[in-house]
């Protein structure tokens, strides 16, 4: 357990959780095994940059972060994920719809069965 990582400084427990039960997220970063996916070998891709899922659960780890549950829609999997690794499809800013005006509804259905 020496090799995890704290941000001492950074404690998300004291505000609410980022994202909600049932938002609909995209990952930003390709996310590989660390050992605790089983059945799958250390250092497997599980989901890539631009999967899109929907959060299940929250939890917390070390007493100082949110943990989100999210299941990705292209291969089933439920993982784990942090805040950083996440962005919201449902919930995004004003000037984020703006920058992709002309792919809104593109956007809005990722992830969205047709």
């Amino acid at each position: 357990m020496g090799d995890i990582s704290r941000d001492s400084d950074n404690v998300e427990l004291t505000g609410p959780p980022r994202f909600d039960f049932g938002e609909r997220v995209a990952c930003r970063t390709v996310v590989r095994n660390d050992g605790t996916f089983p059945g799958r070998d250390i250092g497997a891709v599980l989901v890539n940059r631009g999967d899109v899922g929907y959060v299940r659960s929250i939890g917390t780890f070390l007493q100082q972060y949110y943990i989100y549950t999210v299941e990705w829609l292209a291969t089933g999997h439920q993982v784990g994920m942090r805040a950083k690794e996440l962005c919201t499809l449902d919930d995004l800013p004003e000037e984020v719809l703006a920058l992709f005006a002309d792919r809104l509804e593109d956007i809005k259905a990722l992830g969205r069965e047709t």
